[in-house]
């Protein structure tokens, strides 16, 4: 048994309701894989009111991960452990786990009989004897049931502690966390928490900081900032003894960070995203929008097409990367590429004008830009970016000077075509 009696006395569910993240994949450790799920389970955490304390990776391997769990129990109320849940000989996080705890394995039927019906085609003998292993769960956990596979997730609850073992597959991660765990955690939360999250566009989260000042010093409400790419997100978080009373608390907070952000707030919903606002906006209004892009190629169209529904309102898209292609599909003058060039606020004027006419929608939007790393020059260096958007019958364009690596200043110019084309919206059609 890993934790020794004087370990157990020593354990005490503590009033903060502290919380660890525990990634288990050597993968992370080499460079090999980016961990995603920390980010979006301490942000579905942060919306509870619970404190992440720490978030550690560690290899897979047996005792490293026992080290690192019998620590984190020590410091913190609730440890999630992610990842090491397959059926591979390296996934032996489950092991691990029910090791250091001294609980036993039990086959559960649930489990089972998913494993019956995704191996339908074949008889149970055939089956491998590493797939049947994933019908043992630790005796006495909560089961979390993994609707796109056969790897469970558990919530074990030993030692006075919550133990929540998750899928390393993003996809699964968060289907299980937003559809059992977040049910669980709010059953667990000492206090009542009243939380409102407020998405602002184009702006940083140093804009943001600056410009609300000392609101930004409340302790409850408290405020927190989370850094997108092209926005920001901030969560408001108050704790109270009822929801009444915490919405009133977080209400006029939420009201004073619209009044100083104006049109620049987009959404406070929790999965609204820009792109999704945008094409709520064109419903709305009843008008359609079609891109041309060339240092984007193709990203914002793929943004907007991500949308369910988007067909209503999304005419086409063309990747206009070649100045040939530019005044032959979408009748960008010779003379503006030869006296402004191809990034230049006049082409992406013409651009946005000329995507809008030939394919007759409402809106068009032109991107424009080098991306780097090669081609910048002193007049026009990586990282330069013009946005143009049309609309009935005016064109304008904006200026805007990334930085980052080739991915990054691509990724910005979609964020900010979005917000443009946003605003534009809103100023035209009321």
């Amino acid at each position: 048994m890993y934790f020794s009696p004087e370990d157990r006395k020593s354990l005490v569910w503590g009033e903060k309701m502290n919380v660890e993240l525990i990634s288990v994949g050597t993968e992370f450790l080499i460079g090999k894989s980016i961990n995603t799920n920390t980010f979006y389970l301490a942000e579905r955490l942060a919306s509870l009111g619970y404190q992440v304390n720490e978030q550690i990776v560690v290899g897979d391997e047996i005792s490293q991960i026992q080290r690192v769990l019998k620590s984190s129990i020590n410091r913190s109320d609730i440890v999630f452990v992610m990842g090491g849940l397959g059926a591979m000989k390296d996934d032996v996080t489950k092991k691990a786990v029910v090791e250091a705890l001294g609980i036993s394995l039990v086959e559960n039927p649930v489990v089972k009989n998913q494993i019956k019906n995704r191996f339908k085609d074949k008889k149970s003998s055939e089956i491998p004897e590493n797939i049947w292993r994933q019908a043992l769960t630790p005796r006495g956990a909560v089961l979390l049931e993994n609707k796109q596979d056969i790897i469970p997730g558990f919530i074990i609850s030993a030692l006075g502690k919550k133990i929540i073992l998750l899928p390393g597959n993003p996809k699964q991660l968060k289907e299980m966390v937003d559809q059992k765990v977040m049910i669980y955690l709010k059953d667990w939360q000492p206090s009542i928490v009243c939380s409102e999250i407020v998405k602002i566009m184009a702006v940083t989260e140093q804009d943001v900081v600056e410009k609300l000042g000392s609101l930004m010093e409340s302790e409850n409400p408290k405020i927190t900032t989370y850094s997108q790419i092209g926005e920001v997100h901030l969560r408001i978080i108050a704790k109270t003894n009822s929801k009444k009373e915490g919405k009133k608390l977080v209400t006029p907070i939420l009201e004073e960070i619209k009044q100083c952000f104006g049109n620049l707030v987009y959404s406070t919903k929790e999965d609204e995203t820009l792109e999704s606002n945008v094409v709520s906006l064109l419903k709305k209004y009843n008008i359609t929008v079609s891109t041309a892009e060339s240092c984007t190629g193709g990203c914002l169209a793929g943004k907007l097409v991500n949308i369910s529904g988007v067909s209503s309102v999304f005419g086409q898209g063309f990747i206009t990367y070649s100045n040939k292609a530019k005044k032959k599909l979408i009748g960008v003058s010779k003379n503006t590429l030869k006296k402004h060039g191809a990034v230049s606020k006049q082409t992406a004027k013409e651009m946005a004008e000329g995507v809008s006419v030939t394919t007759g929608s409402d809106v068009g939007i032109g991107i424009t830009g080098i991306a780097g790393p090669e081609g910048g020059t002193e007049e026009k260096p990586v990282g330069l970016v013009y946005i143009g958007c049309y609309v009935k019958e005016k064109a304008i364009a904006r200026e805007y000077h990334f930085i980052g690596d080739r991915n990054d200043i691509r990724e910005n110019s979609v964020m900010a075509a979005l917000a443009l084309l946003r605003t534009t919206i809103l100023e035209n059609y009321k």
